[in-house]
């Protein structure tokens, strides 16, 4: 098996159709045998749809782990295809493969994207409240009518309030859903005078990271 290596590179599909993607490993992750990390999944736009997986890494937590190699996450981020939407069976798989594959801690696995991604975020955590620790969608739009499967599960959405790509609605209604199934731990951060791109913003705020890492799942409730 080869030696992995801290840092970020890109890997193959786990199996075909699948997804190839961006693996970061923190500094230190090949040093210390005993220590299990967290786990970030981070789903990209529309933007970086296609055959090169290096384009993965334009925005967002691949992007921020290429300057800091003491990130403190494992990442895995995937590459869509050309013209694909995520498959959250497909994501699936490769969340167990890496949760095997890679030293993580069972409880702190997280979900992040941006745009595409914010809503596949948003439709993966509905769909499976109890896979995730907490959930940041960024620029992306959810269904309300799941809202309350979520209302248990931390999530920190953030839009601009001036996006006329994805409407900040589509995380305003989702906001105000959870909340009115009795949800607390549902936050949203709306940057004024700000259009698509809020993702430069939110993932470039260490307050994001600090706090999915304040959250753990139960071990009853791990996948």
């Amino acid at each position: 098996m080869a030696q992995m290596t801290d840092g970020q590179s890109p890997q193959p599909a786990i199996e075909a159709g699948n997804y190839p993607y961006q693996l970061f490993l923190p500094r230190g992750y090949s040093a210390d045998k005993a220590k299990r990390w967290p786990l970030l999944i981070f789903l990209h736009g529309s933007g970086e749809r296609g055959d090169d997986v290096a384009k993965v890494k334009v925005h967002g937590p691949p992007k921020i782990a290429d300057r800091d190699p003491d990130f403190p996450f494992v990442t895995v981020s995937p590459l869509l295809g050309a013209d694909q939407d995520w498959d959250i069976e497909r994501l699936d798989r490769l969340v167990d493969y890496a949760a095997k594959k890679y030293r993580i801690d069972p409880a702190r696995i997280y979900l992040t994207g941006l745009s595409r991604g914010g809503h596949a975020s948003w439709r993966w955590a509905i769909a499976e409240p109890t896979r995730f620790a907490a959930v940041a969608p960024v620029a992306g739009r959810g269904d309300p009518g799941g809202a309350c499967r979520i209302m248990d599960l931390p999530v920190w959405a953030f839009h601009g309030d001036r996006d006329d790509v994805v409407l900040p609605e589509g995380s305003f209604a989702m906001a105000r859903a959870i909340r009115a199934c009795g949800g607390r731990k549902a936050r949203l951060t709306i940057y004024p005078d700000l259009g698509h791109n809020a993702w430069d913003p939110a993932y470039d705020d260490p307050a994001l990271y600090a706090w999915l890492l304040e959250h753990r799942l139960p071990a009853k409730d791990k996948k």
